[in-house]
């Protein structure tokens, strides 16, 4: 299992080289979806219950 730094070290990899090949939408794309992707890995972990989350 990686940790912290090293999963923030990836990231922000990833983040670079979408940046550099496709421009900004790419990284803004990648930035969105790694968000996304984040929310879910949590859940799915069960660090972040949704089921405390109500809309105001």
């Amino acid at each position: 299992m990686m940790n912290a730094a090293t999963t923030g070290l990836v990231a922000g990899m990833a983040l670079g080289f979408a940046g550099y090949f496709g421009g900004f939408w790419a990284f803004l794309l990648v930035l969105v979806l790694g968000a996304v992707g984040l929310v879910v890995g949590l859940a799915v972990q069960g660090d972040l219950d949704v089921r405390t989350r109500r809309p105001r």
